[in-house]
């Protein structure tokens, strides 16, 4: 996608990055899972302190708006154990390697999960949830010209799929029925390039 006017405006770095950046010392792994890496690091801070950083290291992931024509999108209801509610979300799921393609990682969670195969990908950007302690990249894409299949669901995955149009969604996002942080960031993307013309 193109730049606009507005993202030229925008600095890429806002200080001097020597002001804010930290260096790692040295690492411990504590936990090593299927999902994620638990760690401590320790960090030169950039008054020349030492600071100690718990982090959770991921290997990514991605989400999909999958867009119709006719101003739908289509949303899923999963029960989130962390917790312990069903939420709305798009279709999003982590990716096999860190090295994994993200388009192609996208265009693969967008099928099993919904059916739907996107006729046309746009990446929106990354989403970073909870940077102070987790490195989990979510790369944002949006989904048009779909066609529908058949879902393949993990077996250990259990969700519904519903048509909601856009409006209604960021409506939800504004009245606090929508907390999951992706699919806000993903959506509302979505709605300003709808109403600047950009899609």
């Amino acid at each position: 996608m193109k730049s606009t006017r507005e993202d030229q405006r925008f600095p890429r770095i806002l200080t001097e990055p020597e002001k804010l950046v930290e260096t790692e010392i040295d690492r411990e792994r504590l936990f090593s899972g299927a999902v994620f890496d638990l760690e401590v690091d320790r960090v030169k801070l950039p008054n020349g302190r030492i600071a100690t950083r718990e982090l959770i290291r991921h290997k990514g992931a991605v989400a999909v708006v999958p867009l119709f024509s006719d101003g739908t999108v289509a949303v899923e209801e999963q029960f989130r154990f962390a917790v312990g509610k069903i939420l709305f979300e798009i279709p999003a799921g982590k990716l096999d390697s860190p090295d994994e393609d993200r388009e192609a990682a996208a265009r693969r969670e967008l099928r099993e999960e919904t059916g739907l195969v996107a006729g046309k990908l746009i990446c929106l950007g990354d989403y970073f949830g909870s940077p102070a302690i987790v490195d989990e990249r979510i790369t944002l894409y949006l989904a048009t010209d779909l066609s529908e299949g058949e879902r393949d669901l993990d077996d250990d995955e259990f969700l519904s799929v519903r048509r909601i149009p856009l409006e209604d969604l960021c409506d939800a996002i504004l009245s606090g029925n929508i907390p999951d942080g992706k699919t806000q960031a993903a959506l509302s993307r979505v709605m300003l390039m709808r109403q600047r013309g950009l899609i």
